[in-house]
């Protein structure tokens, strides 16, 4: 696993070395990271479910100003430090052990530009996920969630509108916003060479 683009370009992570944790693709990755390019530069981000870290030190990487990484698991914590400190980039990020829907009432005088999703395929609530980050997200931000392929996830919760989705072989990139919906439609297909 490495980081695709930006000042940290073809650094190596660690990869979890236990059960349990299903790290996004590179492949997958640089397609998220096409679609918010513009996106990224100076934002304030939260990696949620952040596993090995790599979707906030790709952020970084390409210029986020600040990264905030959740997960409730000690070994992924552990695992993001080991990675944050590969990269040198321990000045521009918080890592917080805890579930997210928890961690981000604590959160709410932080609001984030961008929040980064990748819940386990078997997280049973999605939407009060979707919740919990709509909580801490500014008004013209943006939330990404990952998801299994086979999943519906929500068109929109009580604060958040689906706005396009990706899919990449299993799995889908569901984006959501605040305001006007501007088409949930079918979601689109993206080029996977694993398909």
């Amino acid at each position: 696993m490495r980081i695709i683009a930006g000042t940290l370009k073809r650094r190596r992570l660690v990869t979890p070395g236990f059960e349990g944790l299903r790290p996004t693709s590179d492949k997958l990755r640089e397609t998220l990271f096409n679609v918010i390019a513009t996106r990224v530069p100076g934002a304030n981000v939260l990696d949620g479910f952040a596993g090995t870290g790599a979707l906030g030190i790709e952020s970084i990487s390409r210029g986020a100003a600040h990264v905030t990484f959740v997960d409730d698991d000690r070994r992924a914590v552990a695992l993001i430090g080991e990675n944050v400190r590969r990269c040198g980039v321990g000045d521009r990020c918080v890592i917080i052990r805890g579930r997210l829907i928890e961690v981000s009432r604590r959160l709410a005088m932080a609001p984030f530009d961008l929040i980064l999703l990748d819940p386990p395929y078997t997280e049973r609530d999605l939407a009060a996920v979707l919740e919990g980050a709509a909580a801490v997200l500014t008004r013209d931000g943006l939330v990404v969630l990952e998801h299994d392929r086979r999943r519906d996830t929500p068109a929109s919760t009580s604060n958040l509108l689906r706005t396009r989705s990706l899919i990449s072989g299993a799995s889908v990139l569901a984006f959501y916003e605040r305001g006007p919906q501007r088409g949930a439609g079918a979601p689109e297909r993206v080029r996977d060479d694993g398909e």
